[in-house]
This record gives structure tokens, C-alpha cells and sequence, in this order.
């Protein structure tokens, strides 16, 4: 069984095709990277990918179950980290937790539990008792991203979680995220920065809407930098 599978999904904004025909399927267990410069469409397939958007073009399954015909088994399969940060800055990160726990029917000891392995995952343990508001923007999406785990998920989806650190920060969350794919949870992973991407992940290439190639990224790039074969591959549209 794929773990995320998308077949002929289209969207679009008026008259703007945002999506055109794209299908793809991840395997279980592996950290894939939706590779594509902005505006390619990325943010877009994840909004369908979390029914923030809805189209009636296309089908997506998650771990077998229809997004459209099954959306409350389809989600409660998905951890999503929103490129846009959604914490409460006054709370502490263990209430933070506890809290998102809530929300997915957790509570008491099970709640206290889950929240402190998913901490240990992403090396956040010894923050629980601060506030949030007092994180550096790295440790804040270090635990954005233990909250996605809370429900203990079979997909994490990420859009651009790295936007705005600085790169010792970026190359940490890269790090704890593929040890999260190095022990069995299917990651999809959106950006435009090809550091984040380590040869034996895979690489779905995303550009004006379409899927441009599938394949690990070694074969991708066919001993190239994958910088030059992206920059030729998308005309090096907003790459770097």
C-alpha cells in the first residue's frame, strides 16, 4: 500500500491553473521532497492535501483511505506543519501540546505521554517548561513539528517548514526530520532549497503546476549538482 497517493489532481483559481493533471504516490517510510520554485504550486497541493481546498479534479488516498469519500479517516493519518506558524506564544510548549492533544480526543496521562516522546523526537524535551514565546524561530518549528506527531501520524507533511531560519537551524530541523523518515514515518517535505535534499531521498519536481519527474534524487541529478539540474529543469525560476 502507498502511503500518500495522488492521481490526475487539478485546481484552479479562476482562470489560473494552479494544478494540471499531477499524480504521483509516496512510498511508506521515506522522506519526499516536493521540489519546486515559488508559485509552482506547492502550497496549493498541500491545501488539498489537508481539504483547506477541495477540488473535484483528481483523487488522493491516505494509507488506502479516500480523501473525499473517507475525509475523517484520510486526515486523522496526516501531521501537517503549515508554513505559517500556529502557536500560542504566552503558553508553554508542554501546554501547547497538551492542548493540540485535546483536539485530537487525548487527554490525561495518555496526553502527557504522547506529548514528551514526541518532544524527545525533535530533541525538545528539556523545553517543555518554557513559553513559546521564548524560542528561538528553529526550537518554535522543532515543536511545531512534535505537535504534528501528537496523534501519532502515518504522513507528515511540511510546507517550506524552514522559511525564515538561519541555516544552522534549517540543517537541524533537515537533520531531526529525516531521522523521523529513518524510523519509519513517510515524510513530504516542500521546498525550493535543494540543500535540504539528501541523495537517497526521493524528489517530486513541481513546476507551473506539473509534475516534471519522480525519481531519487542520485538518479536526478546523474552525478550533477541538483542545483543546475533544477535550474535547467525550471528555468531557474525564484531558485536558489
Amino acid at each position: 500500500m502507498t502511503a500518500l497517493e495522488i492521481n490526475d489532481l487539478g485546481y484552479s483559481f479562476g482562470a489560473k491553473r494552479a494544478l494540471d493533471g499531477v499524480s504521483f504516490a509516496l512510498r511508506p517510510g521515506k522522506f519526499t521532497a516536493l521540489l519546486g520554485p515559488n508559485g509552482a504550486g506547492k502550497s496549493t497541493l498541500f491545501s488539498l492535501l489537508t481539504r483547506l481546498f477541495v477540488s473535484r479534479e483528481g483523487r488522493i488516498s491516505v494509507a488506502g483511505h479516500d480523501l473525499a469519500r473517507e475525509p475523517r479517516a484520510a486526515l486523522s493519518k496526516i501531521g501537517v506543519v503549515f508554513q505559517q506558524p500556529t502557536l500560542d506564544l504566552d503558553m508553554s510548549v508542554m501546554r501547547n501540546m497538551r492542548y493540540f492533544a485535546a483536539l485530537h480526543g487525548i487527554s490525561g496521562r495518555e496526553a502527557q505521554a504522547r506529548s514528551e516522546r514526541a518532544l524527545a523526537q525533535l530533541g525538545m524535551v528539556e523545553r517543555a517548561g518554557e513559553k513559546v514565546r521564548d524560542l528561538n524561530g528553529g526550537h518554535r518549528r522543532r515543536m511545531e513539528i512534535a505537535r504534528a506527531l501528537i496523534h501519532e501520524p502515518e504522513v507528515l507533511l511540511l510546507d517550506e517548514p524552514t522559511v525564515g531560519l538561519d541555516f544552522k537551524s534549517r540543517q537541524a530541523i533537515v537533520d531531526h526530520v529525516h531521522g523521523l523518515a529513518e524510523r519509519g514515518l513517510t515524510v513530504f517535505w516542500a521546498t525550493h532549497l535543494v540543500d535540504e535534499i539528501r541523495d537517497y531521498d526521493d524528489v517530486v519536481v513541481l513546476h507551473r503546476g506539473r509534475v516534471l519527474a519522480h525519481r531519487a534524487a542520485a538518479k536526478l541529478r546523474e552525478g550533477r549538482p541538483l542545483a543546475e539540474v533544477f535550474i535547467e529543469m525550471t528555468g531557474g525560476e525564484e531558485t536558489r
